[in-house]
């Protein structure tokens, strides 16, 4: 099974996922922003991108990264990566299923005002790049993202609440959300 952790950046993805790796047994940590930065140190480079996600290699090896490391280690896969362009959650998420590889997916939201501060002034390493992310998550949570995931609202939670919610989350049942 993976447990997904969606959200824009600055929500507490990274952070979470190591308190659920706490609390679901035979679980790992797999950060797909890995896979991405593997891509981006190819030399002389791929073609030009803002965002190693438009990059389909990127996608297709999320897909078969996840789908190897389960295969050797069996249990949990805990996720945490922004994903805001539908289509492209449609092909890892069917590209999961394809491998019978079940998906729990929550998406981490907290207000603006809050994810403000903490990508600003709370954040290790405060951004730009983060604070670009913001609009681009209000309208996907708007459209697609909240409807295709359970939402935990981190806005006035402490990441161990927020882990142990989406740990009793994963483990009621699975199921493709």
């Amino acid at each position: 099974m993976i447990v997904w952790l969606n959200g824009t950046h600055g929500v507490g993805k990274t952070t979470t996922s190591v308190l659920v790796q706490q609390l679901i047994p035979d679980s790992l940590v797999l950060d797909a922003e890995k896979i991405g930065e593997t891509l981006m140190d190819i030399t002389p480079g791929l073609p030009a991108t803002d965002n190693f996600q438009h990059w389909p290699p990127w996608r297709q090896l999320v897909v078969e990264t996840a789908r190897r490391v389960l295969d050797y280690t069996g249990g949990t896969l805990v996720m945490p990566m922004t994903v805001l362009v539908e289509p492209y959650w449609h092909e890892i998420r069917t590209g999961l299923a394809e491998h019978a590889i079940p998906v729990r997916h929550f998406v981490l939201h907290a207000d603006q005002d809050t994810l403000r501060r903490r990508i600003e002034g709370e954040h290790p390493v405060p951004s730009a790049f983060r604070l670009q992310y913001l609009q681009p998550y209000v309208e996907a949570a708007r459209t697609w993202l909240h409807a295709e995931a359970e939402v935990v609202d981190t806005t006035h939670l402490t990441p161990a609440q927020v882990a142990a919610q989406i740990a009793r989350g994963a483990t009621e049942g699975s199921s493709d959300a």
